[in-house]
């Protein structure tokens, strides 16, 4: 619970660059470079999305969106074919990019964990190596972040509209809140600004925008962009409703998945039937009630309220009028299983796609900002994906599974002065690999126990390989946390899968050949002919398990 203390009750002026020096004259974890390597020393505008599948990239192949922003990065420096998350779970995933470690030993292993900003992590290094160092948007990790200058990120989840922002500058619209604990005491005060009647992707993106116009620039910056887009329950901003018609999308070839010889895959509840008609697919109460259950967990009452309810009366007129004549399809096929569940994809899809298109026309907005700044030329430019997710493979949303739609992450990173454009790596990469691979970048020196490899020579051309053969994976929040997936790990090889699901009344084993059955529709573990690959792939997983360390799982 919180209660709002005073507002308003500090008026100083957003005053970055008093703030940075005055935090790194007490960082000093890292000596600063001598002034010649200073020169030299790239910018850093790490973007990330949350939840944006591959598919739904025009870069990568996608017919279901363009996206010309991202597509830019991508053409312009470089872009990886094969990246991959070491954990597919928003909070965890974003630990691992933050440490460079996998989540058993950086200890946010699920969503209900909280970070350890003590740690060592890049931006702590490279703020004590003189960057200037800020994030903004999503953070989801339950602490503060550390290692920054100036922060301000989206409370949990956040909100699509009216989103909730605390930081570490007060600025004279910040008010204080208490957060209070079970009891009724307070257990701490934080600065929140609360925009009302703004959409969290252009809010987010001001607040990019305002520190680079306000950085100390004296000194390269960090600057970490995380969107909340497109996280769940993927309200589109209602200037582009509508923008993206996915009337005659056809349903993905493996939509009507069986799971037939699957029980990992049989096990979940994230199926789009699963999902809520008011939440997820913006009926209203009374245009689906007495047709299909919805109402009875206060689903209903907790959109109309929570969500929409956040909306200002100018956005409530714009989303009325649309979804009052969208919604007269669900009218037609609300009787027919087949037409609803097809439906109920295309809607899906309108939210989801609304969502990226409106995060890739705010990307180009900073990218434009870098141009007209002269900024570009040596800003190194990341975007990406806390992971990969389903939309509409095995008629799923969501992600956590180790099956390639939710492994998978996009990675494209842009340099002019450092790489070529046009670059594609068809090397395997996990997000373990960003943090080394950004302090390599820096010209700062690589933690020892960091265990990911920087990428830097696979970008510039200098390397052709990395000398890994496998990837691992370990997902720990389990089946009777949300969506009821199992807790997994595994090996990826270039051609291979091999999976253990090992929780509450499961012990299973899965294999896939991904070049005859890139969907993972046929589990191939106990046939005969494969023995040898099987056997391979188990002294791989061995051996990864051994060399990261993790014992977990086998419980």
């Amino acid at each position: 619970m919180k209660a709002t203390l005073r507002g308003n009750v500090r008026k100083n002026v957003f005053a970055l660059v008093a703030l940075t020096a005055i935090v790194a004259l007490t960082i000093g974890c890292t000596k600063e470079p001598p002034e010649e390597r200073k020169e030299a020393r790239p910018n850093i505008l790490f973007i990330m999305s949350d939840d944006h599948s591959e598919r739904a990239i025009s870069a990568y192949g996608s017919t279901l969106i363009q996206t010309p922003n991202i597509d830019r990065i991508a053409n312009e420096g470089v872009m990886f074919r094969e990246s991959f998350v070491a954990n597919s779970i928003c909070g965890p995933s974003r630990a691992i990019m933050l440490t460079g470690k996998h989540s058993h030993i950086n200890g946010f292993r699920n969503n209900q964990d909280r970070f350890d900003g003590s740690q060592p992590s890049y931006p702590q290094i490279l703020q004590g190596a003189g960057y200037t160092t800020a994030v903004v948007g999503k953070w989801h990790l339950g602490s503060k972040p550390v290692g920054f200058d100036y922060w301000e990120i989206l409370r949990g989840q956040g909100q699509y509209y009216s989103p909730e922002f605390i930081t570490n500058i007060a600025s004279a619209t910040t008010t204080e809140v208490a957060v209070e604990g079970e009891t009724g005491r307070v257990i701490e005060v934080e600065l929140e600004n609360r925009y009302d009647g703004e959409y969290v992707t252009t809010k987010t993106t001001d607040l990019a925008l305002n520190f680079l116009q306000n950085r100390d620039e004296e000194k390269p910056f960090l600057l970490i962009f995380n969107h909340k887009a497109p996280h769940r329950n993927w309200m589109p901003d209602v200037d582009e409703l509508g923008v993206i018609d996915t009337s005659d999308f056809e349903v993905p070839d493996n939509f009507y998945d069986s799971y037939a010889g699957r029980p990992g895959a049989a096990a979940q509840e994230l199926e789009i039937n699963d999902m809520y008609l008011s939440y997820d697919l913006k009926l209203e109460q009374h245009e689906y009630e007495g047709d299909l259950e919805d109402t009875a967990d206060g689903w209903a009452e907790y959109w109309t309220n929570g969500f929409y309810g956040r909306m200002s009366d100018q956005q409530k007129a714009r989303w009325d009028a649309y979804y009052t004549e969208a919604n007269k399809e669900y009218q037609r096929v609300k009787h027919d299983p087949k037409a609803l569940i097809e439906w109920k994809y295309r809607r899906y899809m309108h939210e989801y796609l609304g969502t990226v298109h409106s995060m890739d026309r705010n990307i180009g907005r900073v990218l434009d900002y870098l141009d007209e700044a002269g900024l570009a030329e040596n800003t190194i430019v990341v975007y990406t994906s806390d992971q990969g997710f389903y939309i509409g493979e095995h008629g799923w949303f969501d992600k956590r599974y180790m099956y390639e739609e939710s492994m998978r992450t996009p990675l494209v990173v842009r340099y002019p002065a450092g790489m070529e454009a046009g670059r594609v790596v068809e090397e395997m990469v996990q997000n373990i690999d960003y943090a080394p691979t950004l302090l390599d970048f820096a010209g700062v020196p690589i933690p020892a126990d960091m265990q990911g490899i920087s990428l830097k020579g696979l970008m510039t051309g200098e390397t052709r390989a990395l000398g890994r053969d496998s990837l691992y994976y370990h997902y720990h929040q389990g089946i009777e946390s949300t969506h009821n997936v199992a807790k997994q790990y595994g090996v990826r090889t270039s051609t291979h899968k091999l999976i253990r699901f090992k929780d509450v009344g499961m012990d299973h084993w899965e294999m896939y050949d991904l070049q005859t059955d890139p969907g993972e529709m046929k589990n191939i573990y106990d046939e005969p002919a494969q023995a040898d690959i099987r056997q391979a792939l188990h002294v791989k997983l061995n051996n990864l398990r051994t060399k990261y360390d993790d014992s977990s799982g086998e419980e």
